[in-house]
């Protein structure tokens, strides 16, 4: 094979040249990247996406929100922030045992780590103990444990990680210069302060964004440049389409991007981050078959299941596994369905 890719000024040998992990991308190469001829970014994704993952496995988790609505940040796009007439009813944190009764379900069904999220601006040390005790209830069943608390300081993801806790989730939702234009509660630099005090105790990085607020291309772009250039790139990289929500800002300007435009920014997530887990998240329901397996044959590995997502739909059960049996792309939902045992 004699392909010749070429991007940012660079020929790379598609047959054997594998992206080394990097820190140092530009915007100017990642607008490269996405502007390749589709089936030649789609190859070298796939390519990097070979050398490090297998190609016919997707990785399954399971999303709940313990602590909903009542949130004192004002995000544009968020059906759970107080600033905003969304119909959403808040919510207290809920019991322990709800929660570790939520998680046998979610394993039973074939979730292979189950996420907890509090609609917060930062946990109080009373709630933090309960969701510590939480973290470690969830790991006993053998699962991998992540949850989103919004920030935290260093003392505070030290309780996290010995509790338990693999994985932290905190995004940056955009690039630095739209950023701006959808949240003024927390900054950009708190996000990333957060990041910095996650992986200094040991916990694993969950971050990714949010596509279709209005944002240009270049700034879903940027979102990954300053992800693939953050000191070690995150295990874990989610890629949200927004989903519709009403009585927020983000109404006025929102524009789902087409489903070319999805799998462009999905291949070059891979090709930037080839060590990363790349997770199609909220908005997976406005997504058709043929759109995930297209995410999936740019790299995507790894999608929420369950009906919902902290507050909005998410495709139904039933329909991944169809899905991913018609692709001949295994997950821990075969091993769910093997296991269910059938009435005589």
């Amino acid at each position: 094979m004699s392909v010749l890719i070429e991007a940012a000024g660079e020929k790379r040998n598609g047959d054997c040249d594998i992206e080394a992990v990097r820190n140092d991308w530009t915007r100017a190469e990642a607008e490269a990247l996405y502007d390749l001829p589709f089936s030649d970014l789609v190859f070298r994704a796939q390519t990097v996406h070979r050398a490090r993952f297998d190609p016919n496995y997707v990785e399954t988790a399971s999303l709940l929100s313990i602590k909903t609505g009542g949130c004192p940040e004002d995000c544009g796009y968020c059906s759970q922030s107080a600033h905003y007439d969304t119909g959403l009813k808040a919510t207290r944190l809920m019991d322990k045992a709800d929660v570790v009764a939520t998680a046998q379900r979610a394993k039973e069904a074939g979730a292979e780590r189950f996420c907890m999220a509090a609609a917060w601006r930062n946990p109080k040390e009373r709630d933090l103990d309960q969701v510590c005790e939480m973290v470690s209830a969830v790991k006993g069943l053998g699962m991998e444990t992540c949850v989103t608390l919004g920030m935290l300081t260093p003392a505070q993801a030290a309780r996290l990680h010995d509790a338990g806790l693999d994985f932290y989730n905190h995004n940056v939702d955009s690039s630095a210069e739209f950023y701006e234009q959808i949240i003024t509660t927390r900054t950009l630099q708190d996000r990333i302060d957060t990041l910095s005090h996650v992986r200094e105790a040991g916990i694993k990085v969950c971050c990714g964004g949010i596509i279709g607020m209005g944002e240009r291309v270049a700034d879903r772009l940027g979102m990954l440049v300053l992800l693939a250039n953050l000191p070690a790139h995150p295990e874990s990289v989610p890629i949200n389409l927004w989903n519709e929500v009403k009585g927020v800002p983000v109404n006025a300007t929102a524009e789902r991007p087409d489903s070319i435009a999805v799998a462009r920014l999905v291949a070059v997530a891979r090709i930037m981050m080839p060590q990363s887990v790349v997770r199609l998240s909220a908005g997976r329901q406005y997504m058709t078959d043929e759109l995930q397996a297209l995410c999936f044959l740019a790299g995507a590995n790894s999608i929420f299941i369950g009906d919902v997502l902290l507050t909005t739909r998410n495709p139904q059960r039933d329909r991944d596994a169809d899905l991913l049996d018609r692709l001949g792309i295994s997950s821990n939902l075969d091993q769910a369905k093997q296991a269910v045992p059938v009435d005589s």
